[in-house]
């Protein structure tokens, strides 16, 4: 197995048990502490003071208290993940999208957090070809991403936009990113399973993407035909494929072909299981890590 490879969790995989108040940040802490992982993301959804995570407008004493915890139970706050829209081409719009991100920078930094992803557009889906809106969106994009990018360099931070929400869901967009704003510390978070939302796939487009990672996403879905019907709880891929969330290891991705290209390719970092399926989250996280180590073990 490779070494340098450090397993844990996104929280957003106990986002269930979370919002319901069933745990709290320091029970999944704790959760996660005893578990086979050892580290966790901060999955930051919406900017509400009583966020279950911390957010830009949390009392800074939660924010001292989730460090302190984390810290004591050995628990590493691998990286915040926070949604953004940078594609706006009014100056004014787009200059409050970057300095609430930056804000999310300066709470990163309190966490004792380098890492942090930050959406780039809206995750709003939009109908047939949307090239031509990709390219009118990417100036301001790839300026905002920059921006963002210096001022995280200045606290030791990198920061990454994910292959999700469609616009730029497909690994070639994502590239054209990075290398448009062409900073050291701006790369991706590479979800290997959210390529089969725009039909990739992600036996094929993770090696593409790979030397660009700077934390790696294990996820699985079940993958069922256009023309199924498999009934509620599904949701449809850009060219109208089923996608329903799995354990990782028991869906339809080739997650031993994914393993084998994260193998070969010497990647060492942080590894997050990001659990979405059915299944209880404690029974989905517990299950999809201890498959995701033998995956990676057995390539």
């Amino acid at each position: 197995m490779t070494t340098d490879i450090r397993f844990g969790f996104s929280s957003y995989s106990f986002w269930p048990k979370l919002a319901s108040g069933e745990m709290t940040l320091l029970d999944v802490i704790a959760w996660v502490a005893a578990s086979e992982g050892e580290h966790l993301e901060l999955a930051v959804l919406g900017d509400d003071a009583d966020s279950p995570i911390p957010t830009i407008e949390s009392d800074p004493a939660f924010v001292r208290e989730v460090r302190a915890a984390a810290e004591s139970a050995g628990v590493v706050l691998s990286t915040m993940a926070i949604g953004a829209d940078l594609s706006s081409a009014d100056a004014e719009e787009l200059a409050a999208q970057v300095a609430r991100v930056k804000r999310y920078v300066d709470l990163a930094d309190s966490l004792g957090i380098r890492q942090m992803r930050h959406d780039v557009v809206a995750h709003a889906g939009r109908e047939g070809d949307d090239t031509p809106l990709f390219e009118q969106a990417l100036p301001s994009i790839v300026a905002a991403s920059k921006e963002i990018a210096q001022y995280a360099a200045t606290k030791g931070i990198t920061t990454s936009l994910e292959n999700h929400g469609f616009f730029v869901q497909s690994a070639d967009r994502v590239r054209r990113i990075i290398h448009a704003v062409d900073e050291p510390n701006f790369r991706t978070t590479l979800d290997v399973g959210n390529f089969v939302c725009v039909d990739e796939d992600p036996a094929v487009v993770v090696p593409q993407n790979l030397p660009y990672a700077m934390v790696v996403h294990f996820k699985d879905f079940y993958i069922r035909p256009a023309d199924a019907d498999p009934g509620e709880g599904w949701f449809r891929s850009r060219g109208g494929k089923h996608l329903r969330g799995a354990v990782v290891g028991n869906g339809d991705i080739d997650l031993v072909a994914v393993a084998r290209a994260i193998k070969e390719s010497d990647y060492s970092g942080f590894a997050s299981i990001e659990f979405e399926g059915w299944e209880d989250s404690l029974l989905g996280c517990s299950r999809g890590i201890a498959n995701a180590k033998r995956l990676l073990e057995n390539s």
